[in-house]
């Protein structure tokens, strides 16, 4: 499994919604790409949550814009006149991430559109299985374009890894901030949901996927070694698939306490 490398040639305009300063910017592909820097806020912890949640999200046939790594060279960035933003780019030389911009997307409004019962089961059931804590009302993290509805910003995903310990009792966790998520009221079909996912997410595809975090990345704990720190991320999804029961459970109960 193989994510494009490309470079960015011009950085267009910040995106300050975000709280990790994401841009928009162009790549040497000619396409313009939602870039999340490894220099922000949560650093190279986001990045992978971007990474890991946006490819199981394809993996099991959700849309997501094409994922790609993004090269920011050294000189990137020392004309930019905005201080901030130029301090930003020069902490974020090397690698970064980057999703396809979807020219012309407009913001999920749950109040002018209805998700079938199906997607809404199926992205309640991703983000109880990613500890996802942020696709809520007051922040949807989905956008409709070309009259389809796509997930954006995976970078809450996988909290455990900002303490780093403990990952096995935290895989257990059943996720009761589920009772948050915007389509929770819609999941009527969870249990159908979770048999077909948990059928289509076999070990050695979570592997393909934890294996694309590059090295550069991995540099926050000085015990381990990068392979050893994609070990724990593998141990954590794959045993928190294996009891997939729990967080199902959890969120049943939450949907049934809502409506």
């Amino acid at each position: 499994m193989e994510l494009r490398t490309i470079n960015v040639i011009r950085y267009i305009t910040p995106l300050r919604e975000g709280g990790s300063l994401p841009a928009v910017a162009e790549a040497d592909d000619e396409f313009k790409y939602v870039i999340k820097f490894r220099g922000a806020g949560h650093g190279a912890r986001a990045l992978i949550s971007e990474l890991i949640g946006g490819e199981i999200a394809r993996l099991l046939g959700l849309r997501v814009p094409e994922i790609v790594f993004l090269n920011l060279d050294e000189a990137f960035g020392r004309t930019e006149g905005d201080e901030e933003i130029q301090d930003l780019l020069q902490a974020s030389r090397g690698l970064n991430l980057g999703l396809h911009y979807l020219s012309g997307a407009v913001t999920f409004d749950p109040v002018v559109t209805q998700v079938d019962l199906g997607l809404a089961s199926q992205i309640v059931w991703l983000d109880s299985f990613l500890t996802n804590i942020d696709r809520t009302v007051k922040n949807t993290n989905m956008l409709i374009w070309n009259k389809q509805l796509w997930l954006i910003d995976q970078g809450a995903c996988l909290y455990f890894h900002y303490t780093w310990t403990n990952w096995e009792q935290q895989a257990l966790n059943p996720f009761p901030m589920i009772k948050e998520h915007v389509l929770l009221s819609q999941a009527s079909l969870l249990a159908e949901v979770n048999e077909e996912y948990t059928s289509k997410l076999t070990p050695e595809k979570i592997r393909d996927i934890v294996e694309l975090i590059p090295d550069g990345w991995l540099n926050w704990d000085d015990m381990q070694t990068p392979q050893e720190m994609r070990d724990v991320y593998f141990g954590f999804l794959t045993e928190r698939l294996a009891y997939s029961g729990r967080f199902v459970k959890e969120a049943q109960d939450a949907r049934a306490i809502l409506i």
